[in-house]
């Protein structure tokens, strides 16, 4: 049985059955996760009797759901103690546009508190990443074909590194967050980690990714032009990131692409700052009723938030720098068809206590332009790594064009995923 969501819709289409599919989905959780229930074959007995000509682009696709949308058939708990069992009784936005175009929703996968807490339920011998750590785990682990996440500093880039998968953030606002827990209205960007760049492509026409130029003729590496940003940061990186960028860069040039140095100007040092201080001025408003209500109840890490003592002057000083940085960085991308950065600092942390280092990462959601994490290097402990794809804000669809051509490339960089 093939895990890929494309593979997955032939499947489907060819006459299987969507309750068939998804039996053996679930065979393969029970598998690997005790805690998973079997409520979803209702869900795929509905879907088999939909008429083949009423049937959408995803249909039977089973999606794994962040536990910080609203889902109208089970639980949203935010991993809260404080929403234990809440059962909304409406769908988010984003679940509601995949239900229509035949999605089946699987389950609900784990999420640091909130989205944003150091604390995750994910079982895995190293750390999966935050807070989409269950998405990225789920898809990683061959659960499940694709999975939501979110993004408000690196939430969906870096568990597709740590887990070996395709993840996309696309750019800031493109995709509804209605009824979605929001953490910073500034920041928050709903994505997807899949197995494919196939997949993701698939999942950008039901949500309506588009840019406003039409590509004319396919890509091809040959001929193209990309930037190599190590970012005001690249100091932290680890061997496993030296050397992965390192071999990305040979190979793209294997292959006929120009590969040049971009070093972004000073003003773009301050980014990470702004970032850290609209985000923390932002969540102070976002979790205010919580902590209200329960503070008792309430990561201490969330608790600081609400009590940080940034002024409005910060908060507004933080806002204005990263607009006008927006146009600049635009411009500069332009320039080429992608920009090529670190997803992360190294291969993921052993230790479950903490979700990895996200600073390579949040630069690109502050300047709320489109990444797309393709995997395909491995660190000293045999763990995945992988690299990021930039572009222009609004250019989604083009990235993803250039990432499906720098992925069968990238799969010489030793990571071989295995069921």
């Amino acid at each position: 049985m093939s895990y890929r969501l494309s593979d997955a819709s032939e499947f489907l289409s060819s006459g299987a059955t969507v309750h068939d599919y998804v039996s053996s989905l679930l065979a393969r959780i029970e598998a690997r996760d005790a805690d998973v229930q079997g409520s979803v074959l209702a869900q795929a007995r509905e879907l088999d009797r939909v008429p083949l000509d009423k049937r959408g682009p995803l249909h039977g696709v089973p999606i794994g759901v962040k536990d910080i949308f609203l889902t109208k058939d089970m639980p949203t708990q935010h991993n809260s103690a404080i929403y234990e069992n809440d059962a909304p009784a409406v769908d988010a936005a984003l679940i509601s546009l995949l239900r229509s175009a035949g999605a089946l929703i699987l389950g609900k996968t784990t999420t640091t508190e909130f989205a944003h807490g150091i604390h995750t339920d994910t079982r895995t011998p190293r750390t999966p990443g935050g807070s989409s750590s269950g998405s990225g785990a789920a898809v990683g682990d061959f659960q499940v074909p694709i999975a939501l996440g979110t993004q408000t500093i690196g939430s969906i880039i870096r568990p597709a590194s740590f887990n070996g998968v395709f993840g996309i953030k696309p750019t800031w606002g493109s995709i509804s967050r209605e009824g979605a827990k929001i953490c910073s209205v500034n920041f928050d960007t709903m994505g997807f980690l899949a197995r494919s760049v196939a997949d993701l492509e698939l999942l950008a026409d039901v949500v309506g990714l588009e840019d406003d130029a039409k590509p004319i003729t396919p890509f091809k590496l040959d001929g193209a032009r990309f930037a190599v940003c190590k970012t005001h940061v690249w100091s932290q990186a680890g061997p496993g990131t030296v050397n992965a960028l390192a071999l990305g860069i040979k190979l793209l040039r294997e292959h006929g692409a120009s590969v040049e140095e971009l070093d972004l100007p000073e003003e773009f040092a301050s980014v990470t700052k702004s970032h850290l201080t609209v985000f923390q001025c932002d969540a102070k408003t976002t979790f205010m009723n919580e902590y209200i209500a329960a503070k008792d109840k309430l990561d201490p890490v969330l608790v600081g938030f609400v009590e940080n003592q940034f002024t409005h002057r910060q908060h507004l000083e933080g806002l204005d720098n990263l607009a006008q940085l927006r146009p600049k960085i635009d411009l500069i991308a332009s320039g080429y068809d992608a920009i090529l950065t670190p997803s992360v600092v190294d291969e993921a942390p052993e230790s479950l206590a903490t979700t990895g280092n996200s600073i390579f990462c949040g630069m690109w959601t502050a300047l709320h332009v489109p990444v797309v994490n393709v995997p395909g290097f491995v660190g000293d402990h045999g763990m995945p790594i992988g690299l990021s794809l930039v572009s222009a804000r609004y250019t989604d669809r083009h990235l993803l064009r250039v990432a499906a051509a720098v992925a069968p490339v990238f799969e010489g960089g030793g990571w071989k995923p295995s069921v």
